[in-house]
Formats: structure tokens, C-alpha cells, sequence
């Protein structure tokens, strides 16, 4: 082998390394980031799905005022907002609280919500137990629907946090209406 055949196939070599550590770092952001955003609330990571099993006592000497937000992302044709703009809660109660969607298009759409909570500090201590944005939501062509999402503040949240804000984000997922029928059906089931 010539000196430039082997200068060639170490170029080769690192670049087939470069490729394959770069391909390994690709899987490894989502777990990674995923992990991140557990930490540090960021991109509406929540105490999803909250269960406990001390009974649920309401801190009746203090109020949180909860604010909600809603916009859509690129190209979402669909009208959606809170029901109401804000909400003074007792943190340790359980509420209920409805964002409304609707598909003002001529054909069925997916969209998802994704949620955001500020400050930061407050991701500790909002728990969802029940939300639309743990799934995609099928809407017929003008279709109107209401989406809760409930929720409990801890009654550990800082005494210095007095307001929190909900934002969700909805983003069409630009899916085929056969794909949609299959969401809805296995949402419907599950």
C-alpha cells in the first residue's frame, strides 16, 4: 500500500468514526434531554400524572392564582384558548380546567398540545392528573371540543411563588386522516 492509500483510509476511518459517534450522540440527546427537562421544568415537564397516597388536604389559609395561556404553533389553523383566563386555587384541591379547540378547516386534523409551566421553580410543584396533551387530538373538519386538564398545586409549593402560568402550545401533526381515525380509536380505548 502506497503512502496515500493509507493517508486515504485514515481519513476514511475518522470520518466512518465522526459518522457513527455523531449517529450514537443523535440517540442519546432525547434520553439526555429528556432528563434535563425533568430537572429543570423546561418544554411543560410537570409532575405528570400525579398520584399520592396521602389524602389531599386544602391549604384554606393560602391562594395561588393559576394563569393560562394558549397559542398555536406554524401553520395550525385551529382556534384554541382558555376557558377562563385565570383561577385562584387552594393549593392541595383538585381542579378541573378546560381549554377549548376547534378546526375551523374543511378536513380532520391532528394536533398536540405541548404544555409549559412559569416559573420554573413551580414544574416541583404542579401536578397534572389528567391532561389533553398526553395524546393527539383528532378534530373533524369544524369540530369543537372542550379538553380539560386537571390538575393539583402542592401545598409544599415556596410561600414566594403567589402565581403560576399554564402556557400549552398546539401544533398540527400533519398526519393522514386514516392515521387520525387510528389515534382517535386507540385514545377512545385507552
Amino acid at each position: 500500500m502506497t503512502q496515500s492509500k493509507r493517508s486515504n483510509a485514515g481519513v476514511v476511518g475518522w470520518c466512518l468514526a465522526g459518522v457513527i459517534g455523531m449517529f450514537g450522540f443523535g440517540f442519546a440527546m432525547v434520553p439526555l434531554y429528556e432528563v434535563f427537562c425533568e430537572i429543570t421544568g423546561i418544554n411543560g415537564k410537570t409532575g405528570a400524572r400525579y398520584e399520592s397516597t396521602v389524602p389531599l388536604e386544602r391549604d384554606e389559609n393560602r391562594l395561588v392564582t393559576i394563569q393560562f395561556v394558549a397559542q398555536n404553533g406554524k401553520d395550525m389553523p385551529w382556534k384554541f384558548h382558555p376557558e377562563v383566563r385565570s383561577l385562584e386555587v387552594h393549593p392541595g384541591e383538585s381542579i378541573v380546567m378546560n381549554y377549548i379547540a376547534e378546526n375551523p378547516t374543511d378536513q380532520a386534523m391532528v394536533g398536540q398540545a405541548v404544555p409549559s409551566l412559569s416559573p420554573s421553580i413551580g414544574t416541583q410543584y404542579f401536578h397534572k392528573t389528567e391532561c389533553f396533551c398526553f395524546t393527539q387530538q383528532k378534530l373533524e373538519a369544524g369540530e369543537r371540543v372542550e379538553m380539560p386538564v386537571v390538575f393539583i398545586v402542592d401545598r409544599d409549593l415556596p410561600e414566594h411563588v403567589s402565581t403560576l402560568t399554564l402556557s400549552y402550545t398546539l401544533y398540527d401533526q400533519k398526519i393522514s386522516v386514516s392515521t387520525a381515525e387510528k389515534v382517535t380509536k386507540t385514545n377512545d380505548n385507552g
